[in-house]
């Protein structure tokens, strides 16, 4: 059978939009609880100023700020240098890593060099060394087979084949 009916454009354009819909709503559902959630952080740690008063209880209160600043401070500065320390063992982790597990070799290209070339390459312009690996070889001289130069009639030839055969049979 058939996997089913393909759906229309209009069909799929329509899930899409309802999808899309369903998804902004999503995202602004969560921008008001983000926003919910700062407001009570804010109004429990951070209780609004007492601004009426004299002169001593105003100077009174940005001394307590700025107390709460300089705690806030620190406690950001260890922060980040307990980050720090942790990166700089992350990053040494990560080298007795590689360390142990052996450096990889990479893939070796093939490269078609001659011999004397590759001597040339490992042991520089200096030296001169050739590699024939001809001139060293034993000098062989071909032997050429003789033909016999009378080769004679074929019917002669048949009739000593046919004198072999009368002496093999009469044996």
């Amino acid at each position: 059978m058939t996997e089913g009916k393909k759906m229309t454009s209009s069909r799929r354009h329509h899930l899409k939009s309802l999808m899309l819909h369903i998804a902004a709503n999503w995202i602004e559902q969560e921008k008001k609880d983000i926003a919910a959630t700062k407001e009570a952080y804010l109004a429990e740690n951070c209780p609004p100023p007492d601004l009426s008063g004299d002169m001593a209880a105003l100077t009174d209160a940005c001394k307590k700020l700025h107390a709460a600043i300089d705690k806030v401070d620190e406690s950001r500065y260890d922060t980040e240098i307990k980050v720090l320390k942790a990166d700089k063992e992350i990053e040494d982790l990560k080298l007795k890593v590689i360390d142990l597990a052996g450096v990889k070799k990479p893939a070796l290209k093939k490269v078609r060099m001659s011999a004397d070339a590759m001597l040339q390459a490992l042991l520089g312009s200096k030296h001169k060394v050739t590699m024939d690996l001809r001139a060293n070889l034993k000098q062989v001289k071909k032997e050429v087979k003789e033909e016999p130069a009378d080769v004679g009639d074929w019917r002669k030839n048949i009739e000593d084949k046919a004198d072999r055969k009368k002496m093999f049979e009469s044996s």
